[in-house]
C-alpha cells in the first residue's frame, strides 16, 4: 500500500503514470517502506483488534503516515540525490497512504464483524437452528434519534434477538433523515409501521429524558400494544456498569416520582463521614438503604441494630461484600440483634462503640396491621422513639436523627398517630436540650417510598403475575412516591444541615392516583385493562373500599408555614409543640396503659396528645371516637 501511494501520488501530480522524476526517486520509496513499516510496528497501529476499530482508532494513522512523510522529506534533502522538484507530492502522498489505509481498516472491519456474526461451525442442525433463530428476530422500533440511539444501533447491527426497522422521533427536523442506515419517522406514524412490519417491541433510546416525558412514551406506546424496553442511563454507560445493550423492561419504578437529582457530596458526608454511627431498624427498607450510603460516605464504624435476625444477616453479608470493592475499607461493621425499646442495652451499645450519630428508623408502619394491634404498633413506635432519644441523650452523642412519615400530618390511624407522638418527643427534646450539652436531635419526614416492603407496587406486580384482579382501596386515592436511594440521600443531607429542633420535610414531587398506577403497572406488564369499555381485556381492576385508618390524600405539612433550606428539595417546616410538662403526664398515662395492655386507654391518651388525631370513620371499627371516651 505505501509503494502503491508512493506511486500514485508522482502518477497524479505529473499526470503521468511513468516519468523520470519517478525512477530518479525511487530509492524513496525503498525508505518510505523501511521506515514506514518499522513506524506503524512500534507505535502500535497493529495491536488493534480490527473488528472493534473505531474512529479514534483510526485516525490515529494520520499522525504516524504524517511522520513518515517528514522523516522521507529529511532523507530526501540529506541525501543529495535528485528530490522531487514539488511540494505537493509529499501533501498527496500523505493524503493518499491515510486515505487507503484507514479505508481498507473500515472494510476489514465491516467484514471481519459481518462474517463473525454468521460464523457456524459446519454442523447441519446448529446451522437450521440458527437459520431457523434468525428468521424469529423480533421486528422492532428504536425511540430517538440522539447519541444514545446511534450507540446502541451501532451494537445491535449485527444483535440476533432484534430486527430493527426505523427509528421515531419527535423532532421535525429529523424525519425523513437516517441514522446508521435506518430511516426516522414521526411517532404518529408508529400505527402505520405496526401494521406494515408486525413491530412487536420498542426500545426507549432516550435515557436523560425527564420521567414524565418516559411516563407518556411508555402509555403511548402500551396503548399500540407495544412491549417497551429501556437502555441504561448514559451514567451507567460512562462508568462501563453496564453496556448500552444491556435493555430491560421499563419498571413503573422508572417512571414515578420527581426526577432525581444530583446529592451534595459535601451535605451527603457532612454528618457521617469519619464518625461512629447506630442504625435502628437496620434490616428495614430505609434502614438498610442508610446503612449502604452511609458506607460509601466512609463512616468510621457502623452499628446496625434489628431484632429480624435473618434481615440482620442478609444485611451483613451485602455489606460485607461492599465493602471489600471500596478502596480503603476501614469501616468496621457491627451487627447487633436487640430491640429498640431496651434503653439500658442501647446505651451500652453507645458507650461500648462511641456512637455519634444515630438514626432511628425502627418503627411498625403498616396502617392496617397497627390499627389492630394498636397496644403493639404504639409499644414499638412510641416507646422505641423515646428509648432510643433517651439513649443519645444520656450518652451524649452528636445527632440523632428520627425518620418519620406523612401519615404523621393530621393523623386518620394510629400508626399515623404513634408517629405524630415520636415527632413530638422529638421536638420537646430539642427545646430542653436547646443551648445546653446533647445531641443536635432533628426529624425528617416524607411520603411513600418505591419497593418497600409491604408497599402498592410489590402487591400490585404480585397481582399482574397472578392475572389480577388489581386492587384498588378507591379510585380517587392519592399518594406521593420517591425510590428509596434518592429519599436516603436527601435524609442524609438534612442531617448535615440540622442544627436542632427541625421538621425537615423532603419534597416528594407531584401525588399520584393509585388508579393510574394500576393502569400503568397492567400495561408495563403486555396486558391489558379489562372494564366496562374494554370488556375483553385481561387483567380486571376492583375497588375494595378505604381500609381502616386510610386517607385518600396524604399531607407533610400540619401548618402552612415552612421555610427554605440551603437544599432546594429540603423544607423545614415550623410546627407547634406539646407543653413539656403536659407531654410527660400524658406520656405517663400511655405508659399505664401500655403496661396493661388496655387498647382503649391507649386510644384515649393518643387522642389527646395527637389533637389532630381524627380516626376515619370505620363500620368495623372497635375503638370509639376521642368524644366518647373522654374524661373531665
Amino acid at each position: 500500500m505505501i509503494a502503491f501511494c508512493f506511486w500514485l501520488a508522482f502518477a497524479l501530480r505529473l499526470n503521468v503514470p511513468f516519468a523520470p522524476w519517478l525512477l530518479s526517486n525511487l530509492y524513496l520509496l525503498f525508505w518510505a517502506v523501511g521506515l514506514g513499516l518499522p513506524i506503524l510496528l512500534f507505535s502500535g497501529w497493529y495491536s488493534g483488534l480490527t473488528r472493534y476499530s473505531g474512529s479514534h482508532s483510526l485516525y490515529g494513522f494520520l499522525p504516524r503516515s504524517g511522520l513518515l512523510v517528514l522523516l522521507l522529506l529529511l532523507v530526501s534533502t540529506l541525501s543529495g540525490n535528485p528530490t522531487p522538484p514539488f511540494r505537493g507530492f509529499w501533501i498527496l502522498f500523505w493524503f493518499l497512504l491515510s486515505a487507503t489505509a484507514i479505508g481498507s481498516r473500515i472494510l476489514l472491519r465491516d467484514l471481519l464483524r459481518f462474517f463473525l456474526s454468521h460464523r457456524h461451525h459446519g454442523d447441519p442442525a446448529e446451522i437450521a437452528l440458527s437459520v431457523q433463530k434468525s428468521e424469529r428476530r423480533i421486528p422492532t422500533l428504536v425511540y430517538g434519534a440522539g447519541k444514545a440511539a446511534h450507540l446502541l444501533l451501532t451494537e445491535l447491527r449485527y444483535h440476533r434477538r432484534f430486527r430493527i426497522i426505523a427509528v421515531i422521533d419527535d423532532n421535525p427536523a429529523l424525519w425523513g433523515r437516517k441514522i446508521e442506515g435506518l430511516s426516522i419517522f414521526p411517532v404518529q406514524d408508529c400505527p402505520g409501521l405496526i401494521d406494515a412490519h408486525g413491530i412487536q417491541k420498542v426500545l426507549l433510546a432516550i435515557p436523560s429524558s425527564p420521567r414524565a416525558r418516559r411516563r407518556q412514551l411508555v402509555e403511548q406506546m402500551s396503548a399500540l400494544g407495544l412491549s417497551v424496553l429501556s437502555i441504561p442511563s448514559l451514567a451507567r454507560i460512562a462508568s462501563g456498569q453496564q453496556s448500552v445493550s444491556d435493555l430491560r423492561p421499563v419498571v413503573i419504578e422508572d417512571l414515578l416520582g420527581r426526577d432525581p437529582t444530583v446529592p451534595d457530596p459535601q451535605l451527603l458526608a457532612a454528618a457521617v463521614s469519619g464518625k461512629v454511627v447506630l442504625i435502628t431498624g437496620a434490616g428495614g427498607s430505609i434502614g438498610s438503604e442508610l446503612s449502604r450510603q452511609i458506607l460509601h460516605c466512609r463512616a468510621k464504624r457502623l452499628v446496625l441494630l434489628e431484632r429480624n435476625e435473618y434481615a440482620l444477616y442478609r444485611l451483613e453479608q451485602e455489606l460485607i461484600a461492599a465493602a471489600s470493592g471500596l478502596t480503603d475499607p476501614a469501616l468496621v461493621l457491627r451487627p447487633v440483634l436487640g430491640d429498640v425499646r431496651d434503653q439500658r442495652r442501647l446505651e451500652a451499645l453507645c458507650r461500648e462503640h462511641g456512637v455519634q450519630v444515630l438514626f432511628h428508623a425502627a418503627a411498625y408502619k403498616h396502617v392496617p396491621l397497627v390499627e389492630n394491634n394498636l397496644c403493639a404498633g404504639v409499644a414499638n413506635n412510641v416507646l422505641g422513639t423515646r428509648a432510643a432519644l433517651e439513649a443519645a441523650i444520656a450518652c451524649s452523642i452528636e445527632r440523632f436523627i428520627l425518620i418519620s412519615t406523612d401519615k404523621a400530618v393530621r393523623p386518620t390511624n394510629a400508626m399515623g398517630a404513634s408517629k405524630r407522638v415520636c415527632e413530638l418527643l422529638v421536638q420537646d427534646a430539642a427545646v430542653n436540650l436547646l443551648g445546653g450539652p446533647g445531641p443536635v436531635v432533628s426529624m425528617v419526614r416524607f411520603g411513600n417510598v418505591l419497593g418497600s416492603s409491604g408497599s402498592v407496587v410489590p402487591r400490585f406486580r404480585a397481582q399482574v403475575a397472578a392475572g389480577g384482579p388489581i386492587t384498588v382501596t378507591h379510585p380517587e386515592m392519592t399518594r406521593y412516591f420517591m425510590t428509596i436511594p434518592e429519599a436516603v440521600q436527601l435524609v442524609l443531607q438534612a442531617a448535615g444541615l440540622a442544627k436542632g429542633g427541625e421538621v425537615f420535610v423532603l419534597d416528594m414531587g407531584d401525588p399520584v392516583r393509585i388508579l393510574d398506577l394500576a393502569h400503568q403497572m397492567i400495561l408495563l406488564s403486555g396486558s391489558s385493562v379489562r372494564d366496562a369499555s374494554h370488556p375483553d381485556g385481561e387483567i380486571a381492576i376492583s375497588f375494595t373500599g378505604l381500609r381502616p385508618g386510610e386517607k385518600l390524600y396524604e399531607e407533610l405539612l400540619i401548618s402552612a408555614s415552612d421555610e427554605p433550606t440551603a437544599h432546594p428539595l429540603i423544607r423545614r417546616a415550623r410546627e407547634s409543640r406539646v407543653p413539656s410538662q403536659r407531654l410527660e403526664t400524658l406520656m405517663a398515662k400511655l405508659n399505664y396503659a401500655l403496661a396493661a395492655w388496655d387498647d382503649r386507654a391507649v386510644f384515649d391518651v393518643l387522642s389527646k396528645i395527637v389533637i389532630e388525631y381524627q380516626p376515619a370513620a370505620q363500620a368495623d371499627n372497635p375503638l370509639p371516637h376521642p368524644a366518647e371516651t373522654a374524661q373531665p
